[in-house]
């Protein structure tokens, strides 16, 4: 596992293919915390999304990659309470 300390506020969150997925907010628990502003449009728009710890490959200075490729790591997003984001 990471080590989670790496992680600092304000990293990009990047798939393993390179793609933006969001901002790191800061971590919570075993989970990454992202801004508001990468939360998407519709009902999911203004509030956080999460990516566990769990998907986290590396920690590259002030980015994050994770181990699935974008539009593969967004489908693993959650809502504040757990819940899945799609």
């Amino acid at each position: 596992m990471i080590d989670v300390a790496l992680i600092k506020e304000h990293a990009e969150v990047i798939g393993a293919d390179g793609v933006h997925i969001g901002t790191v907010d800061r971590v919570e628990g075993n989970r990454i915390k992202l801004t508001k502003k990468d939360s998407g449009e519709g009902s999911h728009r203004g509030h956080h999304h999460f990516i566990s710890l769990e998907l986290v490959a590396d920690v590259e200075g002030d980015k994050v990659r994770l181990s699935a490729d974008g539009d593969v790591a967004v489908t693993f997003e959650e809502e504040d309470g757990g819940k899945p984001v799609h």
